[in-house]
């Protein structure tokens, strides 16, 4: 073996560059070989630089035996492999090396920030500003841009941080002046985020990285033609439009809700080549799955992309999950993503999970669980753990959801919305409020989603006072603004509890126009107290807004026939025939040994069909010595049409009877079982099922479109208040 000369030393060191700019680990691993076969001094240059090829290719094994490997290890060595650990979402060993370092600098710090900053870990972060300012390393953009980023849901922090940027000069630094625009967006203060970017265009510290931002602001904001403008003035500007400037718009399309102009878009970038792009693919399928009703142009943009990433799987999972009757294809595309070799992150459980949730599969939600336990997600495993609380409530199983909550490391408020909307969707309306108080005392800050919640269990219960109180709260404590869905549980709460004119006065006085969700509340709560003449006001209204929805024309002539008004049942069921309507077919299923079985009213399809019917047959004698009768109301058939016996035929083959008498057949004696519905439960059915349960001695949860029904002991979670 031979030494080196030095033009060899140099030529030496330019390859192990250009196999660090391009990534190019083979030719690197290659050259490591011959460097340690040479005769040269070791250099702790090229050891560092061996270090940082691995950690840039993702090889952290390599990285780490790279760097332990070297003699003389010196700061530089030391931040290579920190920073390695941190894209692996190793903070905690990256905060041990960190530890290790014999005299940390500026960068030392600065990417152990980031790597708290990226985890959402205020703490930590605000611990190593302080040691930072102590030592007096100075401060650059890097740091403050991470304290800034890591302190982003804490507005009065971020506030104090921008004075303090400001004041000693940093805001010359575009990335700083960034973090702090997206962290007001975030937070809802849009007009402070503007005066951010106006303030940066006056002392030109503007990059492309602003502009970005700020269109993600005002998509944010339902500042869609805002956010338009901006790119238009990039472009005018000569400014670099890249695939994230492209997302960027995309996303203000999206939160605007604007098809058209997302597709003329659309239309624009296959112009430019960027439709290719995996980055701004992730925008299509985003603005297509929330916009288009479906998923069939999003089927579309995938095919397209010519080498798919993990976010690119992720956004199409994602997409399918919206959609409930699309729920099993973001499963497919969940194992099929793993096919091809990705291994999913926290966004994927998210995302899979959301689609557990929408087909209340308990066995497949188990089985999502268990892989992410045996995943190990070290990054943002708060976001998993919230995703599984709400997709075990809405699998029928709110003791499971509490067990996840309990074994949670840490909280935050998604946490505690899922589960005060878990127990108020159960019927633990206590339970949900209790958890809103001590949200309160902990100093958690609520924000609009869980104030649906808290209103949603208020409703449930009757709670009118109570109700008003929390709906006053958010403005007068918590300065939020009430939406639409808030406006709506309102009219649901007064409603519900027979205070129909209050609740329709709530309409009359709302700050902006209402929209279907209002009217359709105002609807359900006349049809439960059958004030016929009010739902024919709010049908129309809802109507006028959606003429295709099937809800309204269904409810009003259910209306006019428990009301025997036959008549007008029938104008309504022709008016539905002329337009061309159609009903929601109704059905419910049940999971019994991994497999789900679907009921229709007078199912004749299912196998075992004959044996669930001598099973009903039996227990309807028993349920009527119990002190059942029938309420042939809920058959919505005309009295003189039709006996009350063939009525009563018709109640006992409602779906959800059929399911639940299935389900009691081929489970073991005391096995509690779920049932889903796609439509809400008949009263007629919700009165059976609490004789069942109380005569079979099961626990049984019916999960319609409004709430979980939990019978046990001839009682229902409702308290017959739904």
């Amino acid at each position: 073996m031979q030494c080196m000369y030095p033009f060899q030393f140099q030529t030496f060191r330019n390859l192990l560059k250009a196999c660090i700019a391009q990534r190019d680990l083979i030719t690197g691993k290659t050259l490591h070989a011959l460097y340690f076969k040479s005769l040269i001094p070791p250099s702790t240059y090229l050891s560092n630089h061996f270090t940082l090829l691995y950690s840039k290719c993702g090889s952290l094994h390599s990285a780490q035996t790279s760097f332990y490997l070297t003699q003389h290890p010196n700061v530089f060595s030391y931040n290579t492999l920190i920073n390695a650990y941190a894209k692996h979402s190793l903070v905690h060993l990256a905060h041990q090396l960190f530890d290790e370092i014999p005299q940390p600098d500026l960068v030392s710090y600065n990417t152990l920030i980031a790597a708290y900053a990226d985890r959402g870990e205020c703490g930590p972060v605000l611990r190593l500003f302080e040691e930072v300012r102590e030592l007096g390393l100075g401060l650059d953009g890097f740091t403050l841009s991470g304290v800034i980023t890591a302190c982003g849901d804490d507005v009065g922090l971020v506030r104090q941080l921008h004075c303090f940027v400001v004041m000693c000069g940093y805001d010359c630094y575009a990335s700083v002046n960034n973090a702090v625009l997206a962290s007001y967006s975030r937070n809802g203060f849009f007009n402070e985020a503007k005066r951010v970017f106006r303030e940066m265009g006056e002392g030109g510290s503007r990059d492309e990285v602003s502009w970005n931002a700020m269109i993600v602001a005002c998509g944010q904001h339902r500042e869609g033609l805002e956010a338009v403008g901006l790119f238009i003035e990039m472009v005018r500007k000569g400014l670099k439009v890249d695939m994230f400037t492209m997302a960027s718009v995309l996303t203000a399309f999206k939160c605007v809700k604007d098809l058209v102009g997302g597709m003329q878009f659309h239309g624009m970038m296959v112009k430019s080549g960027f439709h290719g792009n995996s980055h701004v693919g992730s925008g299509l399928i985003d603005l297509y799955s929330k916009c288009a009703g479906g998923m069939v142009e999003c089927r579309k943009v995938f095919k397209e992309i010519r080498v798919p990433d993990l976010v690119l799987w992720n956004t199409m999972i994602s997409g399918f999950s919206q959609y409930e009757d699309l729920s099993e294809d973001g499963l497919w595309c969940f194992q099929e993503m793993q096919r091809k070799g990705f291994r999913p992150d926290d966004c994927s459980f998210v995302c899979v999970t959301s689609a557990c949730s929408n087909l209340s599969s308990p066995s497949v939600g188990k089985q999502v669980h268990a892989l992410a336990i045996k995943s190990d997600i070290s990054y943002n495993r708060i976001s998993v753990d919230n995703a599984l609380v709400a997709m075990y409530s809405r699998c029928g199983n709110v003791h499971d959801a509490r067990k996840v909550f309990d074994t949670m490391t840490g909280h935050n408020t998604v946490s505690l919305n899922s589960m005060i909307a878990g127990y108020a969707q159960h019927g633990v309306e206590a339970e949900s409020l209790r958890l809103f108080e001590l949200m309160l005392q902990k100093d958690i800050a609520p924000n609009s989603i869980t104030f649906i919640s808290v209103l949603s269990a208020c409703a449930h219960t009757g709670k009118v006072e109570e109700g008003q109180k929390y709906f006053n709260m958010m403005k007068e404590k918590f300065g939020i603004e009430p939406e639409a869905e808030h406006f709506s549980c309102m009219i649901d709460l007064l409603g519900r509890a027979g205070k129909l004119r209050e609740a329709e006065r709530i309409i009359e006085t709302m700050p902006f126009n209402p929209g279907s969700i209002e009217w359709a509340s105002l609807l359900g709560a006349c049809r439960k107290h059958g004030n016929v003449e009010l739902a024919v006001k709010a049908a129309n209204e809802f109507l006028r807004l959606e003429p295709y929805n099937a809800a309204p024309y269904v409810m009003l002539s259910n209306m006019y026939a428990s009301a025997s008004r036959w008549e007008e049942a029938a104008n309504i069921k022709r008016m539905m025939r002329g337009r061309g309507v159609k009903k929601k077919p109704g059905c419910s299923w049940i999971e019994i040994d991994k497999k789900v079985h679907v009921f229709v009213a007078e199912d004749t399809s299912h196998p075992m069909i004959k044996e669930i019917h001598v099973y009903m047959e039996e227990l309807l004698r028993k349920m009527k010595q119990a002190g059942y009768v029938p309420d042939i109301r809920w058959a919505l058939v005309n009295a003189d049409e039709v006996e009350r016996n063939e009525k009563e035929r018709r109640l006992l083959n409602h779906s959800e009877k059929l399911a639940v008498a299935f389900g009691l057949i081929s489970t073991e004696e005391g096995v509690p079982i779920l049932i889903v519905k796609n439509l809400r439960i008949c009263g007629d059915c919700h009165n059976a099922i609490k004789h069942i349960s109380a005569i079979t001695g099961r626990e049984i949860t019916v999960r319609d479109t409004h709430r979980f029904h939990c019978f046990k002991e001839g009682q229902c979670s409702c308290k017959d208040y739904w």
